[in-house]
């Protein structure tokens, strides 16, 4: 069976603690698992032993130059279930000083935000398969500023994304 989703990520940081505090206030992720320089965390209603590992080299360390001087890792992304979801944590990044972008992909709605060691992660939103027209598909191909009210009026705070699901090429 090919594989079917990512099931965690593991992120070196300066400080785990920080990094802990900062992860379970931006995103509500939980400790499930702690040790001396290490901490494991699962996000609400995930069925996965963890979803975060993050582990502490100190704070000499540098920044990442990946994609400036380096190949490496750009972002994480999570989903979230709803565009209401989606505005509550835009408001909650945005007070911690952490979102840098948001984007409208048509078929997903993005914000990007970066922790305390400047590691950047989205949270999107996506559009179910049974919303997905020849329109937005089109759409795709250009990358537009998110308007959440606008996306809310059109398809509802409440409606459920698309959480895994392929959408057609």
């Amino acid at each position: 069976m090919p594989v079917q989703r990512l099931n965690h990520a593991v992120l070196y940081v300066r400080d785990v603690e920080r990094s802990v505090a900062f992860y379970r206030e931006a995103l509500g992720f939980e400790v499930v698992m702690g040790m001396p320089g290490a901490a494991f965390l699962q996000a609400e209603g995930s069925s996965n032993d963890h979803d975060l590992g993050l582990f502490e080299i100190g704070a000499q360390a540098g920044p990442s130059p990946a994609g400036r001087s380096t190949v490496g890792l750009y972002h994480l992304a999570w989903e979230v279930d709803t565009l209401d979801e989606l505005e509550r944590v835009a408001s909650k990044l945005r007070e911690l000083g952490a979102l840098v972008g948001a984007s409208d992909h048509s078929t997903t709605k993005a914000l990007y935000a970066q922790d305390p060691d400047g590691l950047e992660f989205e949270v999107s939103w996506l559009l179910p398969a049974s919303l997905i027209t020849e329109e937005v598909l089109a759409a795709r191909s250009t990358v537009r500023p998110l308007d959440l009210a606008a996306d809310k009026e059109r398809y509802g705070g409440q409606t459920r994304g698309g959480v895994g699901v392929s959408i057609p090429a």
